[in-house]
């Protein structure tokens, strides 16, 4: 009987920036399992390591990455427990891989040596040795393993560089597992007394804990030096070794040394010898042109212009560069609509299929292009490493309204997903922060509102030119990403000086190297979000619309159709009296389509058929549910087709399109060629009030997309942002303001627009 090979798990962990991630996607080909740790919202990113020779198969583990073992945020929390086997399900690390950023030696020792001082077997990756080489620094990297008693590999990781040696190395040491011998070291020479009192400290986790004996030395220091990892694990610890660690700390202070800083302040010491012995100097000191780069992109004038620049041509290319592929899909879902009906007949199934499913989803669909430059772009603000420098120049901007600075990287994460965004919240230190963070990323205009800005913008939007060159459609998107950041700054602010009150931490951030992008990695990142799109496309947006169809075509009126039915025959019979059934008028119809002299007549018969599609929605359970809600939204110049959208689009943003196109389209294919595939703009155009005016007007659009930006209308988002706050308070409460505020707003942009046009 053959028995499965014993798991190998290698970890990766290290300081953020480090280029972790690189390295992970290049010993895994970006082939990785992602999920969340169990307990918790932190996500889990694992795959199998590349090459792997039959029978000794590796998991590479990516931790999140951590400054030290003394954890500030709950990322960090999670990298500390895994290392110390205190995470359920997940396997003890049979190699530890240590990135360290060649470039940024001395702060990355700090924590390589705490996580060698554990005793698994590790390997030291040093990352970005080209950036290293380009700021005047060079790495002897024989030396660095001499010094730290562990293997090291030079590597550029985004390049590919070097990454082979390692990926060698991990696949012989998992064959051989024993080939590396692990010899304990300490990297700091601690004070007499603080070292004796962190040995005795040591003794008792030994016996308390005798699986993890080899790690009860560096679990010592951490409890003896730092309060917070002592109580964040008042569960792990019994009150023996609490109080026992709390005794000693009281000794320590009568003998006069800072049991906070003693250890820190010894491991300091022994690495910045370490990076000293092991780095020479090859360029004089002086402006790197990176430096130069900084001054320029984070001025406070010349860094937020250039910010706003960079916003404006993503958005302007969504229109134009996007505009040809969409062009090309509609076409597509168009064409394939009408070889369903062809191929089907008249009847239920052929109207379910063509317009409730294919023209519904694709709707949505048509929108992918878009999207895709969106992530693309977002993408490329992280791979070059420009994305810190926007965190740094929103910081002053951010301070004023109560937040920290780490909080833009959070919402701006928003744009193409209020989800991930929320998630990234937790490297945000203070409890309130994140909390004000959670409540307003959702303010920030993500990709499922960008198909519903685009339909309205191409509906009520006119195609002229500001400026010669910029085109309105362009600057009327760019105006509503803007007024989603103006939003949630105004609610944090109001947040952090009524419900969260508190003042914001000073922002340490660390400014990455520029690097150039990794298409290859650019290009799969943005197929991974692109592909949530579509499955959601797929499932959440193909149920609703296959309801919305339902709701929207019953209950049947067959006294409504007779009626018409006679009317028709009335109109046509006059013209032909052959004609004796109302399918035999609706096929003479059409067959007069191609003939001048009957344009009048065809056009007539198009109305008729128009109104009757209408008066088929107004009695369906849709049009019930939108008459009864229309009270709350005619104030908004919104008609009850339009409350349709609304309710339908609180399960997810983007289903307000598929769902205009299955209430303008349901019942209106019998009205010939011209209605049945004319594109949802065009419907929307066409549509007129009782009264003959127009519906989509430019204040109806914008009063629309108003609404949309400050409406909570995502299922998802509040099922991340109650698992994130552990309980329905918080959920409940944003998906009330947020509501209110988009009514308000919504009201106060179609009242004012009325009073300045009359």
């Amino acid at each position: 009987m053959n028995s499965s090979p014993p798991a190998f798990t290698a970890v990766l962990t290290g300081n953020p920036n480090c280029g972790k991630t690189a390295l992970f996607n290049a010993l895994t080909g970006l082939r990785a399992k992602v999920g969340n740790y169990a307990g918790v919202t932190v996500e889990r990113k694992e795959g199998a390591l590349l090459g792997a020779a039959p029978g000794h198969p590796v998991t590479v583990l990516d931790l999140p990455g951590t400054y030290s073992l003394s954890p500030q945020s709950l990322d960090e929390q999670i990298a500390r427990d895994v290392l110390f086997r205190r995470v359920p399900g997940v396997p003890e690390p049979a190699l530890v891989i240590v990135v360290a950023d060649a470039s940024n030696l001395q702060r990355n020792l700090y924590y390589a040596t705490q996580v060698i001082e554990l005793g698994y077997p590790t390997f030291l990756a040093l990352n970005m040795v080209d950036v290293a080489r380009q700021n005047g620094h060079t790495v002897d990297p024989a030396a660095l393993s001499r010094a730290l008693g562990v293997p090291v590999f030079p590597m550029v990781a985004s390049e590919g560089e070097g990454v082979g040696t390692l990926q060698e190395a991990v696949h012989r040491f998992a064959a051989q597992p024993g080939s590396h011998r692990v010899i304990p070291r300490e990297f700091n020479e601690l004070p007499e007394q603080f070292g004796r009192e962190a040995q005795a400290i040591e003794q008792r986790l030994e016996t308390l804990f005798p699986h993890r004996e080899r790690l009860a030395a560096a679990e010592a220091l951490l409890l003896l030096g730092d309060d917070p990892v002592l109580n964040s694990h008042r569960e792990i610890y019994p009150e023996p070794l609490v109080a026992a660690v709390t005794a000693a700390r009281t000794r320590l202070e009568s003998a006069g040394v800072d049991w906070r800083s003693a250890a820190i302040e010894a491991r300091y010491a022994r690495v910045f010898a370490i990076a000293q012995h092991v780095t020479t100097e090859t360029l004089s000191e002086g402006e790197s042109f990176s430096d130069r780069l900084d001054r320029l992109l984070t001025h406070r004038i010349w860094g937020l212009v250039i910010f706003v620049a960079l916003m404006a041509l993503m958005f302007q290319g969504i229109f134009s560069v996007a505009q040809w592929p969409m062009d090309a899909l509609d076409a597509g879902v168009g064409w394939l609509a009408d070889r369903v009906s062809t191929a089907l007949g008249p009847g239920d199934l052929q109207d379910l299929l063509a317009n409730g499913v294919i023209k519904g989803v694709g709707a949505v669909i048509v929108f992918l292009p878009q999207i895709c430059l969106l992530f693309l772009f977002i993408a490329l603000l992280e791979d070059t490493g420009y994305m810190a420098r926007a965190a740094f120049l929103m910081d002053r901007l951010m301070s004023r309204v109560g937040l920290h600075g780490k909080s833009f990287i959070p919402m701006l994460s928003s744009f193409a997903c209020a989800i991930p965004g929320i998630m990234a919240t937790r490297t945000i230190e203070s409890p309130k922060d994140r909390l004000v963070t959670i409540l307003v990323a959702p303010l920030m205009s993500c990709s499922a509102r960008l198909p519903v800005y685009t339909v309205l913008i191409a509906a009520c939007i006119p195609q002229t030119r500001v400026l010669g060159f910029l085109g309105l459609p362009g600057l009327t998107l760019l105006g509503m990403y803007l007024l989603g950041i103006v939003g949630a700054l105004g609610m944090a602010w109001l947040f952090k000086r009524t419900l969260l009150r508190g003042e914001p931490p000073p922002l340490i951030l660390e400014l990455p190297p520029y690097k150039r992008p990794v298409p290859r990695v650019m290009l799969r990142h943005m197929w991974d979000r692109a592909k949530l799109f579509l499955r959601r496309a797929g499932t959440v947006i193909l149920g609703i619309n296959i309801l919305l169809w339902f709701l929207a075509t019953y209950p049947r009126q067959p006294e409504l159709d007779t009626a018409f039915d006679a009317r028709l025959l009335t109109l046509v019979q006059p013209s032909d009296p052959a004609v004796r059934t109302p399918a035999e008028a609706a096929a003479r119809v059409q067959a007069w389509r191609a003939q001048p002299d009957r344009a009048a007549l065809v056009e007539a018969a198009d109305a008729l058929n128009h109104e009757q599609s209408g008066e088929r929605l107004r009695g369906s359970f849709a049009g019930r549910l939108g008459h009864a809600i229309e009270p709350l939204i005619r104030p908004l110049g919104f008609d009850w087709k339009i409350g349709i959208g609304l309710v339908a689009s609180f399960a997810a943003r983007e289903v307000f399109v598929s769902t205009m196109s299955v209430v303008y389209n349901v019942g209106e294919v019998d009205a010939g060629d011209a209605a049945g595939t004319a594109s949802l703009v065009e419907v929307l155009q066409a549509e007129r009030r009782p009264d003959g005016t127009p519906v989509y007007t430019l204040l109806t659009g914008l009063t629309l997309m108003v609404f949309y930006v400050f409406a909570m209308q995502c299922v998802s988002t509040v099922a991340v942002v109650r698992r994130e706050t552990n309980g329905w308070k918080w959920p409940l409460f944003q998906l009330a303001y947020m509501t209110a505020l988009a009514w308000v707003l919504a009201f106060l942009t179609y009242q004012i627009g009325r009073w300045m046009a009359g």
